[in-house]
């Protein structure tokens, strides 16, 4: 919490690009200027790769909030550093892939944050299309919605998160952050987050 980078209001509701109302807002980026904690997710993430895919020879970042931390990942792993946009550019060499990518290599994505799955996913696809294949991928945090497990499922991409949305309402209700009484609003929200309406 000390970053502040998760903001919990459950009388509130924040808007996500993809129109949903949602009392819960996370911005990763927050974390990169607090350098002890930027540097546990970026050991987390690390951890995460080697145990899970092992074989991984490129590490890539979905454009843009898990750029930096990608890079970070990349460079403490001496390994090869791309990222992927949501679609091609309009303009210049048209890259949706941007850095250097031999095919054939084989790449674990490092993503930030998991709520449909989306455009997570369409960077996998991206990076397939280029003849690359995606071992899996690695995020900081996931709401694991059902729907996003389905999407992973049927894309037959690997997810690990270091955390995700229950675990996170545990800590806040620990640390004082929310109440008691607002902890069954926050799960109502997750159940069905499309219908949300403070």
């Amino acid at each position: 919490m000390q970053s502040k980078a998760i903001k919990l209001e459950p009388a509130n509701s924040f808007t996500w690009a993809s129109g949903w109302k949602s009392p819960v807002y996370c911005d990763h980026r927050r974390t990169l200027g607090f350098p002890e904690i930027r540097t546990i997710i970026r050991d987390s993430l690390v951890c995460t790769i080697r145990k899970y895919y092992p074989g991984a020879e490129v590490i890539a970042g979905v454009a843009t909030g898990a750029i930096a931390q990608g890079a970070l990942v990349a460079d403490a792993m001496g390994l090869p550093f791309i990222y992927v946009r949501s679609s091609a550019k309009g303009h210049g060499l048209g890259n949706q892939v941007e850095g250097y990518l031999e095919p054939g290599k084989k790449v674990a994505v490092v993503e930030d944050l998991i709520s449909t799955g989306g455009s997570s996913l369409a960077a996998v696809e991206a990076l397939r299309r280029m003849g690359n294949p995606v071992l899996g991928m690695v995020a900081i945090f996931t709401y694991a919605f059902p729907l996003a497990v389905e999407n992973f499922a049927h894309a037959g991409c690997e997810l690990h998160a270091l955390t995700d949305y229950n675990e996170l309402l545990q800590l806040a209700l620990e640390s004082g952050y929310i109440r008691e009484e607002q902890l069954d609003l926050l799960k109502q929200w997750r159940e069905a987050p499309d219908q949300w309406n403070v």
